[in-house]
């Protein structure tokens, strides 16, 4: 054994002699002189399995991981499934599932890029954002960022990532508001969940985008199936919080007064919720929106086409106005959406009264 294997075998039995140590200290009944009795036979059973572990050729004390062979093949297995899925089940997905969307998407698409002229559309999210927040502010600010966008020349590329924003975020609020309103509901779903957003959150987008084209080639539907997947988390967490947020002393009145579970659930618990979940809708409009330029690799058109078009001809102006309209229609959404949560939370609170 070299001077390393020794080095990292001290390393390892002192690590599980002060985890039994501490695990051990926990019980009471349990003497100074026994435990550290115990703590020691922990760490000398894992010494002896370490060196014999070594030395039948698993390498486990070796310096830089071992071997080049995994001993856990869970790439190939991963690799080994999803083959089966698209063999299986590629064929009849993409018949059912992906060209429906792909089809209402490019319906979308086609409607505001040639159905309703640029002036129009800027004219009707103005009086979206004025509806929202009754501020003439906001409204000359959305219609402003239109016009922006417009001079810029960027008018089909923005009117394509908002159809596929909007479906992703549809898509992501049919799948993510029900998953929120269960955790919210039940400590035990909450449990299994959290582990599961805990791994898409953290899961590196680029990720998902390889099984999804297996299963569904490039273009729309992959980006659209990504950005959802990616855009979840923040919703169902957001939506979970809401509901476990309202006050406890309103429960018992709506209870006290014999509502009903679900009446409990959409008249007292939902709107009083409502702020958290316009809140993670913000948050998975943003997320997505940080999808585009990623989904853009894998043939999905608009804002983050023209970044990536940017980045290949090493063209830094067309990287950063398409940027730019990418932060404009996010700001417009964000502050669209927060304006209609606040005010619906108002409307609420004005008919409690």
């Amino acid at each position: 054994m070299s001077f390393g294997g020794i080095v990292s075998l001290l390393l390892i039995v002192g690590g599980v002699f002060a985890a039994a140590l501490i695990l051990i200290k926990a019980r009471q009944d349990v003497t100074p002189a026994r435990r550290f009795g115990l703590a020691g036979a922990a760490a000398l059973v894992a010494a002896v399995l370490l060196v014999v572990a070594d030395f039948a050729g698993l390498r486990v004390l070796a310096g830089g991981g071992g071997g080049d062979t995994p001993l856990l093949p869970l790439a190939d297995l991963i690799d080994r499934a999803v083959d089966w899925l698209v063999t299986e089940y590629g064929d009849a997905l993409r018949e059912n599932i992906s060209n429906p969307i792909v089809y209402a998407i490019g319906f979308f698409e086609r409607f505001l890029y040639q159905g309703i002229a640029w002036p129009a559309m800027a004219i009707a999210f103005a009086l979206f954002a004025y509806h929202a927040s009754r501020k003439w502010t906001l409204a000359v600010f959305v219609a402003a960022a239109f016009v922006l966008i417009w001079a810029l020349q960027l008018w089909k590329p923005t009117m394509q990532t908002l159809s596929l924003i909007s479906v992703s975020i549809l898509v992501t609020a049919l799948v993510g508001l029900p998953l929120g309103i269960a955790m919210g509901l039940s400590n035990r779903f909450r449990t299994v969940m959290m582990p599961a957003l805990d791994f898409m959150q953290t899961m590196p987008s680029f990720v998902y985008l390889i099984p999804v084209v297996m299963l569904f080639g490039l273009g729309t539907f992959s980006g659209v199936l990504a950005t959802a997947v990616y855009a979840a988390p923040p919703l169902v967490r957001l939506t979970d919080l809401g509901l476990r947020l309202v006050d406890k002393e309103v429960m018992e009145a709506a209870t006290a007064f014999g509502a009903s579970r679900s009446q409990k659930l959409w008249r007292v618990q939902l709107p009083l919720a409502l702020p958290n979940v316009m809140a993670g809708v913000n948050q998975s409009i943003m997320m997505a929106l940080a999808m585009v330029v990623i989904a853009s690799m894998i043939g999905v058109r608009g804002l983050g086409q023209e970044v990536f078009y940017g980045l290949q001809r090493q063209e830094p102006g067309t990287g950063f106005t398409a940027g730019l309209c990418i932060v404009l229609l996010a700001i417009v959404l964000d502050r669209i959406t927060q304006a209609y949560g606040r005010r619906m939370q108002a409307h609420y609170r004005a008919g409690e009264h």
